[in-house]
């Protein structure tokens, strides 16, 4: 049975039985605490919380998940994957123990033609809580499983909770027996390769006050309403019903392993067997592939690009590990062309949003693996020259392994793009030892660094658990589509996490309302600005925010004042500030349609920042924008804001604003209703819940002010609107103006003046570096004569003074050709152009055939130098940080020479 089939099945099982089918979420969801969903239940966490009330008593769904903390032991076993889909059903006060029990053991008892999974029922051990008479009697009475096969297990593995205060409860869980080949006969506790679990009922009837461990926690009590959560894995029953080994072999997967096999002539199942402990590295590295490839390719559709920090960083890392895994295979050529088109065949059965988005995909995921490649022969270089300096700098004795400098790694990283899990696993395939914790110290100060701002904006919102008490005793009216200015009362106060009673004068912190006209930050539009005030307080709201579902927390400094939870107030946005706010939102639509209009339907949003008069939209394109069509785009958008195109906002389900061709912002998680945002019709229609103008002409002037690349397949544009693009073009106009005066030339004659001004002065450059060139040969004509002798090889050591890299290298070549080849000889120069020195050394053939290697001189004289370098055995080039060393590094070459030669 295809894994589509097994997804089609449950879900129609229980809608047939009373649930409703909510769409699985986007990997990406809106909890601060999680990367990516990484549980079926995710999306149901509001209702389980107590912040929100469910819409149904039953519900049921197929969620994608992504897991990323056993990425390095994807392959190695056959239980580790990134992706994975969980099959689940939830009942929200309606039924219990029985119902979920019933449910469950129908679904998967019933025979393949009865619309079930036909499983063999003398074969299923479930487990239950130790305690648990109640479920344990369900599965023997009611169910009719013998007792024998029902096992009683502790709090590790039969109790479930969120690791936080809040609800939970005893599970069960339901495991298969795969029979003697696979392990050990004895039942779940015994051996859970043999007994495989795919399916936990999670009897959620009891309130946490405090959770200290998976074990260790404290029941309050019971809960108002007992909940059922289960969680079916999707791939666990594939890979039951399809009769394989592992996850790696069912349907949606092993095509991708397949082709990376016979791309690679590699043959896959060389560790096959049910009790392998350990894998051979093909099946592993073949493993990665499969697993990376599929994981990417539903990231990237789900609109995750790939970056150096957070979610971009881990599809970035999956992706090079997938290229690396397949040159490790000995496969050399671009390989995800080759593999994602076999993986989406796979998935579009079930995600058909991945094939009509595949253009997009596989230009971000082509993109990336070229820079890769880019880099990883970069970056392979300089790790070797790293990696052969650690060693040949290592103790006489070799007892402990080399460790490559936490600094190196850090370059790696932040310099050439090299993930650091890259650089470990390459060092460790040198006998290299990389020090992490230094490396991580390294990350840390430099995040520190950038995200100060963004920390200390944000900090209020770190303390979930204040906000989770607010909510409970209300929720705040969002009035910000209707009102600038509202009346309200605080409900709650909060400062540095803690909630309090009054705010004083100079004190900064939260408040929240029953009512506001303030936008909160999101969708890429930021909060809006303004004051609360009440008699004799004044409040200066800095930042809004949402930090839990259904509240709206403003950050405020207070003027002047004290103000009491309780106190009616008046909360007034700065019309100026949302006017302009508006003006940028929906410039950022305008933006995005010409976009499209002029690039093509593939050119869709992955993500935009937009405030007062500023705007940045991130689309997926591989190439940079040439002038030209820049100005098309940009002739686009102004041509619609001069249409006076009508702006509007309807609220309707989401299916109906999909089939309306509704644009949504890949990673934003949307609910049952959403709001369609329309300029023009169909000219511009996405998903938004942004503040718009009400006509396009209200956007005013549009200019683009810059296009780059802020990753591989994405692309960048930023423009002005409104007063804000009047005055950048004034700015310019001023620019224009003064240069016309300089050169004495009309603004239209500007481009040329300046192209002849430009080309005159790189005629001079080349002839100074020419008369440069001649001065430095004719001057290393001279030097031959200084030549010595060392232990019989003619060695020629010479400080060039404030010489460039350049200059020094054309020397260095020079004096040794000059030198010839009857003997050995060695030429090392050093330079020290604006204070920073570097060294050449040129070795001849003769010198290179008594083994006297370039490469190994140059490191001896940089070390002197206080810095490092390498290359070939015929001539490298190294540098340092002190000019004052340069004579004693020529002295040290010549010490070495003379080592090598005696």
């Amino acid at each position: 049975m295809e894994t589509a089939e097994i997804r089609r099945r449950w879900l129609a099982f229980f809608e047939k039985n009373g649930h409703t089918v909510v769409p699985s979420a986007p990997l990406i969801h809106d909890d601060p605490n999680l990367l990516f969903v990484n549980a079926g239940m995710v999306p149901f966490k509001p209702y389980f919380l107590g912040q929100q009330s469910p819409q149904w008593d039953r519900a049921t769904s197929v969620q994608k998940c992504v897991r990323t903390q056993d990425i390095e032991e994807v392959g190695k076993t056959s239980r580790h994957g990134t992706f994975f889909q969980m099959n689940g059903n939830f009942s929200f006060g309606d039924y219990f123990k029985e119902g979920a029990i019933t449910l469950a053991w129908e679904l998967v008892t019933s025979s393949q033609a009865d619309g079930g999974y036909g499983l063999d029922a003398d074969l299923i051990w479930p487990t239950v809580y130790e305690d648990d008479d109640e479920a344990f009697g369900i599965w023997r009475d009611t169910i009719g499983v013998p007792a024998e096969r029902i096992t009683r297990r502790g709090k590790l593995d039969n109790y479930w909770h969120m690791g936080v205060p809040g609800p939970g409860g005893p599970c069960s869980e339901i495991y298969l027996d795969r029979g003697p080949e696979y392990g050990r006969e004895g039942g779940p506790a015994v051996d859970e390769d043999r007994y495989l679990e795919f399916w936990n009922l999670v009897f959620m009837q009891e309130e946490l006050s405090a959770v200290r461990a998976k074990d260790d926690f404290d029941i309050a009590g019971p809960l108002p309403k007992r909940n059922i959560d289960t969680g079916m894995g999707l791939e666990r029953m594939a890979t039951l019903l399809q009769g394989v080994d592992n996850l790696y072999e069912i349907d949606e997967v092993y095509p991708v392993l397949e082709r990376a096999a016979e791309l690679t002539g590699t043959r896959y199942g060389v560790s096959s067997g049910h009790m392998v402990s350990e894998s051979h590295p093909d099946d592993v590295r073949l493993r990665v592939v499969a697993d990376h490839v599929r994981s990417s390719l539903m990231l990237i559709g789900d609109g995750v690009t790939p970056g150096n920090e957070g979610r971009g960083y881990v599809l970035r890392r999956m992706l090079r590990r997938a290229v690396r895994s397949m040159r490790l295979l000995g496969y050399e050529d671009p390989c995800l062309p080759e593999l994602l088109p076999v993986s989406v065949e796979r998935m579009t059965q079930s995600y058909p949003e991945l094939g009509t988005g595949f253009d997009r995909i596989s230009q971000i995921a082509y993109a990336e693996e070229e820079a890769f490649r880019r880099t990883l022969a970069a970056g392979t270089t300089i790790l070797d020259v790293k990696a052969k300096a650690v060693r040949d700098g290592q103790g006489p004795d070799g007892s402990s392994r080399p460790e490559l400098p936490a600094a190196d790694v850090f370059q790696l990283h932040d310099t050439y793009g090299f993930p650091v899990d890259l650089t470990m696993e390459m060092a460790e395939e040198q006998g290299l030892v990389v020090d992490r914790t230094a490396f991580d110290r390294l990350m840390q100060e430099q995040r520190d660094r950038a995200k100060a701002d963004a920390r200390s904006k944000k900090s209020g919102h770190a303390n979930t658990e204040v906000w989770r008490d607010l909510r409970a005793i209300g929720s705040t009216d969002f009035r910000a589509y209707e009102e600038l200015t509202s009346e309200a009362s605080v409900l709650g106060l909060v400062v540095d996490g803690t909630r309090v009673a009054e705010v004083e004068q100079g004190q900064r912190g939260q408040v929240v309302l029953d009512r506001t006209p303030f936008y909160a930050e999101s969708g890429g539009q930021i909060a809006d600005e303004g004051v609360i005030t009440a008699d004799g307080v004044v409040l200066k709201v800095l930042d809004v925010q949402r930090p839990v579902k259904g509240l709206i927390a403003h950050t405020v400094e207070v003027v002047s004042g004290s103000l009491r939870e309780g106190a009616g107030v008046l909360a007034q946005v700065d019309p100026e500030w949302r006017l302009s706010a508006c003006q940028a939102h929906s410039g950022t639509h305008v933006v995005h349609a010409a976009l499209r209009e002029v690039l093509g339907p593939t050119a869709l949003q992955s993500g935009s920042y937009n405030k007062p008069g500023y705007l940045r939209l991130d689309f997926a394109w591989g190439q940079a924008l040439s002038p030209a069509t820049r100005s098309e785009i940009e002739e686009v958008a102004n041509l619609a804001v001069r249409k006076d195109l009508p702006v509007s906002a309807t609220y309707m389900p989401l299916p109906q604003a999909r089939d309306l061709g509704a644009l949504a912002l890949f990673g934003e998680t949307y609910g049952d209703d959403v709001r369609v945002v329309e300029i023009g019709g169909p000219w511009s229609r996405e998903l938004c819940g942004g503040t718009h103008v009400q006509h396009s002409s209200q956007v005013g002037a549009l200019t683009l002010t810059g296009e780059s690349s802020v990753g591989s397949g994405v692309r960048r544009v930023e423009a002005f609107v409104g007063i804000d693009a009047l005055r950048f073009l004034a700015r310019e106009r001023a620019i224009v103006a003064e240069l016309s005066t300089l050169v004495g030339a009309r603004p239209d004659e500007l481009a040329e003046r300046v192209g002849l001004m430009v080309a005159r002065l790189k005629d001079a450059e080349r002839e100074l570096d020419r008369a440069r060139k001649e001065q430095v040969t004719a001057a290393a004509g001279n030097l031959t004569e200084r030549a010595k002798d060392v232990n019989g090889i003619t060695f020629l050591g010479h400080d060039a003074g404030d010489a460039d890299a350049g200059d020094v290298r054309t020397m260095v070549l020079d004096l040794r050709g000059r030198l010839g080849n009857e003997r050995p000889a060695v030429v090392a120069i050093t330079g020290a152009a604006k204070g920073r020195p570097v060294v050449v050394v040129a070795t001849n053939e003769a010198a290179r055939g008594v083994g006297i290697r370039a490469g190994e001189l140059v490191r001896v004289a940089a070390s002197a130098l206080g810095g490092g370098g390498g290359g070939k055995d015929d001539i490298a080039q190294g540098g340092g940080q002190d000019p004052s060393k340069v004579g004693e590094a020529l002295s040290a070459v010549e010490w070495r020479v003379g080592e090598l030669a005696g």
